[in-house]
């Protein structure tokens, strides 16, 4: 499920977060997020990698998957909850209304899903 981003995609998915933080409409926390994808409202997911236990947001990319939503990860739960606006670590964060981010949210997007196609290409190919 989880797969490796790189540091210059990492950076530029937190300036995007951040800037829909100020216009758009998050989702955030474990059970916020689960409810936004159910209702397929959500339309890009964050995953916090150093969250302990992993079981507390392993459903996530499997609900993603199902839902056809794209999702992707970052380094820290704390930077997660900063970068969407609130004061304290978030494990997830989604997406519903980028906002006034729109045109850089859907270049977000396309970056992710075309870092997952090569991964996934590259694991049928094993």
């Amino acid at each position: 499920m989880e797969f490796n981003v790189p540091e210059e995609l990492m950076a530029e998915q937190l300036r995007v977060l951040e800037k829909i933080a100020e216009s758009g409409k998050l989702r955030i926390g474990v059970n916020e997020v689960t409810k936004a994808i159910e209702r397929e409202q959500a339309k890009l997911v964050f995953i916090a990698q150093d969250v302990e236990p992993k079981e507390i947001v392993m459903h996530i990319p499997v609900l993603c998957d199902e839902k056809g939503i794209t999702y992707t990860f970052v380094r820290s739960k704390k930077e997660l909850g900063e970068k969407a606006g609130i004061e304290v670590s978030a494990s997830s964060v989604a997406v519903v209304d980028p906002g006034n981010a729109n045109k850089e949210f859907t270049e977000l997007v396309k970056k992710i899903q075309g870092l997952r196609s090569k991964k996934e290409g590259k694991e049928a190919n094993k």
